[in-house]
Parts: structure tokens; C-alpha cells; sequence
């Protein structure tokens, strides 16, 4: 992807959000398109994403404290250099703040210092009724009317389970604004066909396996387990919106993402892993988020259908492969995150099970959580590196946020840039 015109410089502002996952995406494809980025981070801001993730992406350092050696006269400098402004994501904090002419920090004396001779794009992120109250609504009116231009938000579920007004921007509208501005596009030439492709050159490959195995008793009846999928699901859409490629692997009772993907479904454990083999063979993933709920054991099936008169049955239960550890033997250079549900286990004895399947199947992260808290809808994490390190996680959103972080950092270590 390259610009129509010469490359911009572009000055991006994150301000705390739970929205700031999506801006990596941002960053990441205006650098891909050629464009110098700069990135000025609020400190609640590296609670979502941290400073190496965007040097990662953008190759310098974020800027986040006005006051270190040297950074005195960035509110200045920065708004100098730039072409474009783009604040994003932008809590009803800040959007107060600036309408109101506080100047307390970085980010807001930069809005100080801009004369809107060039653009200065703000993209709202937060819940619908602080998004909807009076004061944000009139802050953001007073911003119209200086010259700053709101980028209207989005409708759906938002990160406290409600759903309304107030979500960030998807990046590719995101990206359409800010190109709109700067004269480039957001196409990719494909050079064989000389067609156009708003799929960026580099967009990351994930294979996601959701959903529960079921197992034939006879021609009615199946053994299967308790998972819906929706922990899959959920992380399949926040991967989507932000930017990459998902291919999910599901079961036929499995919930399915709300975004657009691939999608591929199995009942049992002989569909799920012939399904498997034949994706991960035909193309290569840069990770594989491994979260079905895998049969153990599979049925003697009988034919026809069991007598229900019958006092008492005998089921023939034979041992499965784990699938799990066919993945890397498969597609080595793939960065694998793999699930382990325990119940009624704690301390040493959840890390033995971690340990255990990080070597079985050299998972590179695996995901634990306890039957007890799934049951009572709780959604809480430890993620575990090779290492054993441990990182805690509460929610999904969370969680699709750490992942999406980790495949950032990592993904120059798997040799995989031209997939």
C-alpha cells in the first residue's frame, strides 16, 4: 500500500480507553502506507497499551511526559511537525477538558498550541451516557464551532456489556478519515491482477477453534460438554476489529462472531481434527488461538438407536489424540495460545497442568481459568508464558486486548511478514 501523495506526518494522541487496541491498528497501517507517525500517550493510556507495542509499530518511542529532558517544547514542536492530528481514542475527560481550555499536561496543551491550520480529527470512545450528557455534548459543539473534527461514533456493544452510542470508530473508517485529509488511499494493488483490495498487504492470519466436540452414542444421541463458544466468539470480533484476518473453526452449536470471517464448522472430534489439518496445511497462520473444548474420549457408536427400555447401557469410551499437539507439528512457526480449564485446583497444582501442556504441545501462552468461576459467569484469567510468568486478565475484552498486544510484539520473531 503506498500513498497517492508524498508521505505525511501524523500525530496521533491516545488518551485511556479500553478503545485503544483499535488505534494500534491505525498506527500500524498508516505506517505500512508510508506515512511518519508520532504517538503522545496519556499515562492511563499505557494501561491499555503499552509504549513497546507502539514503537513496535511506529518505530519510535510514544512521547509521555511533557516535563523529561528534552520534551519541554513538544506541545510546540509536535504541533509544528505534524500534518494531521488525530486523537484517538478520546475520553469524555479530555473532550471536556480541551473544550473548556485546560491545559494541565501534554495532551491538552498540544490542543492549546494548534491553530487548525491544519486538520485536527477527535474520535470519541466511551460509555453511551457519558458520550450522551449534557456537558460532553456541549463540549463537543464547542469543538465543532473552534474547528476540530469530530469523528461521529459507532453503535453496538460497548466494553460494559451495554449496547448504544459511543463506541470508537472501526480502524478502516478511522483510516478513511484521516486519508481523506492527507490525499492518500487505503487500496492495495495486487500486482498479478492489477485489482485493488482494501485488505492490507500484511493483514495478520489467526485461526480461532471454538465451540465443543460431540460424540456419536448411536444415530440420536451424542455425548458433548458445557462450552458455548462465546469466549471464542468474542475474541474472534475484537481480532476482526482490529484489523486481522480470522478463520474460525467451530462447532455447529458454537456462537459465532458478529463480524465477518471465515468460518468452518465440525461436530466431532474426528471433524474437528481432519478440518484442522486441512486448514493449517493449506495456509499458514501467524497464531492459533486453540480455545474448543476437546473430547477426551470417543464413543463405540452402535447402530440404529439404543433402546430406551433397557435398565442400564455400556458405552465403549476409546482414549482421542490431544489435537492440541498437532498444531505446532503442523505449522511450527505459528504463535500458539492454548486453553486449560481446571476445577477445584489451586496454586502448584494449576501450574503442574499450565506446565504440563505448554511442553506437550509447546503452546507459547496458555490461557487458565477455573470451572467454578465459569460457572458463576465470572471471567477472570491467568495467562501463562513459557515460563511459567503469569498475567492476570479480568474480562474478554481484556483478554483480546493481551493477545492482540503479544502478536504485536512477537510478530517479528515469527518470520512470517510475507504471509
Amino acid at each position: 500500500m503506498s500513498p497517492s501523495n508524498k508521505s505525511k506526518n501524523i500525530l496521533i494522541v491516545m488518551t485511556g480507553s479500553i478503545a485503544c487496541y483499535k488505534v494500534c491498528t491505525v498506527m500500524s497501517r498508516l505506517k505500512q502506507a508510508q506515512h511518519h507517525v508520532k504517538v503522545v500517550m496519556s499515562p492511563s493510556s499505557l494501561a491499555f497499551v503499552g509504549a513497546a507495542t507502539v514503537e513496535g509499530l511506529t518505530g519510535e518511542m510514544p512521547i509521555t511526559d511533557m516535563y523529561a529532558r528534552g520534551n519541554v517544547m513538544d506541545h510546540i514542536n509536535l504541533v509544528r511537525w505534524a500534518d494531521l492530528i488525530l486523537v484517538a481514542p478520546a475520553t469524555a475527560n479530555y473532550i471536556n477538558k480541551i473544550a473548556y481550555g485546560l491545559g494541565d499536561d501534554l495532551l491538552t496543551t498540544l490542543f492549546l498550541a494548534h491553530d487548525f491550520a491544519k486538520p485536527f480529527l477527535l474520535a470519541p470512545a466511551m460509555n453511551t451516557k457519558m458520550y450522551q450528557h449534557p456537558t460532553t455534548q456541549d463540549s463537543i459543539k464547542k469543538l465543532r464551532a473552534m474547528g476540530v473534527e469530530i469523528l461521529e461514533t459507532a453503535s453496538g456493544v460497548l466494553a460494559c456489556g451495554e449496547v448504544g452510542s459511543g463506541r470508537l470508530l472501526e480502524p478502516d473508517l478511522i483510516l478513511e478519515e484521516v486519508y481523506q485529509r492527507v490525499g492518500s488511499t487505503t487500496s492495495v494493488t495486487d500486482k498479478s491482477s492489477g485489482s485493488e483490495s482494501k485488505t492490507p498487504a500484511t493483514a495478520r492470519k489467526v485461526l480461532i477453534t471454538a465451540g465443543g466436540t460431540s460424540e456419536a452414542i448411536d444415530d440420536v444421541r451424542v455425548i458433548t460438554n458445557r462450552s458455548t463458544g462465546r469466549t471464542a466468539a468474542h475474541l474472534a470480533d475484537i481480532l476482526i476489529e482490529s484489523g486481522f484476518k480470522v478463520t474460525y473453526l467451530h462447532s455447529t452449536q458454537s456462537i459465532l462472531p458478529q463480524n465477518t470471517c471465515n468460518k468452518i464448522s465440525y461436530d466431532s472430534f474426528t471433524d474437528l481434527q481432519t478440518a484442522l489439518k486441512a486448514t493449517l496445511q493449506q495456509e499458514l497462520f501467524h497464531v492459533v488461538i486453540h480455545a474448543a473444548a476437546v473430547s477426551d474420549y470417543s464413543v463405540q457408536r452402535q447402530g440404529g438407536k439404543i433402546s430406551s427400555q433397557a435398565d442400564e447401557i455400556t458405552l465403549t469410551l476409546k482414549k482421542n489424540p490431544k489435537i492440541i499437539d498437532e498444531i505446532k507439528k503442523l505449522s511450527p512457526q505459528t504463535l500458539l495460545f492454548g486453553f486449560k480449564l481446571t476445577s477445584k485446583i489451586t496454586g502448584d497444582d494449576v501450574k503442574q497442568k499450565v506446565q504440563s501442556l505448554l511442553k506437550s504441545a509447546d503452546c507459547d501462552f496458555v490461557v487458565q481459568n477455573d470451572w467454578d468461576e465459569v460457572s458463576q459467569k465470572k471471567e477472570h484469567y491467568h495467562v501463562y508464558n513459557r515460563d511459567l510468568q503469569s498475567t492476570e486478565v479480568t474480562g474478554l475484552t481484556e483478554l483480546g486486548q493481551f493477545i492482540f498486544q503479544k502478536t504485536i510484539a512477537l510478530l517479528p520473531e515469527l518470520k512470517m511478514e510475507t504471509l
